[in-house]
């Protein structure tokens, strides 16, 4: 008897030990409808937004090997993935681009026109560029409850993620009378997200309070050993959000500590360490690159009434840097960059400012 239990503990702790590793992944092919953000989570998982189709895909890259520590550069990378994805360049839209910290190869999230669907394409770190298997690979999907239908913008739905302590957390528009909306979901996936948390946020530039607007681009960051969002918005407010107050069905209240420019679009956003001092790294479609640091952060006061703009926590335009549109960290001193030119659009590794 005491056999048999033994080995039905040792089967047991088997099949827990398998349910962990897979993280809840099937094999099958995953419905995608578009492929509007991106983030990565443990062992080469990659978690894609789905806004078109109201959901966030799990799906196992099976790309943990190390693939080299030199830089990335590729010229025309817009014409890359379109040669490998059968279309022309004019034809390719590159919605995100995520550096997979397992590897350290490049992924573009992508669409193929206005409506030829979605794609993921890898490119190593030689510059080579390939699609992402979508077929027979472990994905797990999860469906956003009561999705915003994001106006003229259906990338509403979805904006940015981040993968932070087991959880990831995603920014879009609900249906809800506020409609900014952070979701924190479990990973392993549930079968569909609750509510999520309600953002209101003053706007300064607005001198209105605001709860429509989605979060655009978002970091996660420490204050004061507490992990916080620093969030940015159209037009442009800098916010902070508590992630311990992202409860399910309540509304939260960020706090505004910078307007960075009003008639901008903030792009993406990273954080990092340089010379023992910590930074944020935003990208704008009208106002540049920005060095954000971040030794303020933790006692700025709150913008409550309209100031002048740019107002709050002051940042260093990175002049050198132009027309950036995509940007993730490479490793802990260099950044990677997708710069729009007149002929496309070139990928390039840069030392973090």
């Amino acid at each position: 008897m005491r056999s048999l239990l033994l080995a039905a503990v040792a089967v047991l702790a088997a099949s827990v030990g398998t349910a962990r590793a897979d993280h809840g992944l099937t094999k099958g092919t995953p419905d995608i409808k578009s492929a509007t953000a991106m983030a990565f989570g443990p062992n080469g998982i990659l978690f894609v937004g789905d806004a078109a189709g109201a959901a966030v895909f799990a799906i196992d890259t099976q790309d943990t090997s190390p693939a080299g520590t030199g830089e990335v550069k590729v010229d025309r990378v817009d014409a890359q993935i379109a040669g490998v994805l059968g279309v022309s360049d004019k034809d390719v839209r590159i919605n995100d681009m995520k550096v997979n910290p397992a590897s350290g190869n490049v992924y573009f999230a992508a669409s193929r026109g206005q409506s030829g669907g979605p794609a993921i394409v890898r490119v190593s770190r030689a510059g080579k560029a390939e699609p992402l298997a979508m077929k027979d690979v472990p994905f797990a999907k999860v469906a956003i409850a009561n999705p915003g239908k994001g106006g003229k913008d259906p990338t509403g739905v979805v904006t940015s993620m981040a993968f932070l302590d087991g959880k990831l957390i995603v920014a879009g528009l609900s249906s809800e009378q506020f409609a900014s909306t952070l979701r924190v979901i479990p990973f392993p996936f549930p079968k569909e997200t609750d509510k999520g948390t309600a953002i209101e946020i003053f706007h300064g530039a607005h001198n209105a309070i605001e709860t429509r607007s989605p979060i655009r681009t978002f970091t996660t960051y420490k204050i004061g050993g507490e992990d916080n969002l620093m969030a940015a918005y159209t037009c442009t407010p800098l916010v902070k959000i508590p992630v311990s107050e992202l409860k399910p069905g309540v509304k939260v209240v960020g706090k505004t500590i910078a307007e960075l420019g009003n008639g901008n679009q903030p792009l993406d956003m990273i954080s990092y360490t340089k010379d023992g001092k910590d930074y944020l790294l935003v990208t704008n479609n009208k106002r540049g690159v920005m060095k954000i640091p971040a030794a303020e952060f933790a006692t700025a006061p709150a913008i409550t009434t309209k100031p002048s703009v740019p107002g709050g926590v002051k940042y260093d335009s990175i002049t050198e840097l132009k027309d950036v549109v995509q940007l993730d960290k490479l490793d802990a001193t260099r950044g990677l960059i997708v710069v729009k030119t007149d002929a496309g659009f070139d990928l390039k590794t840069i030392p973090l400012p």
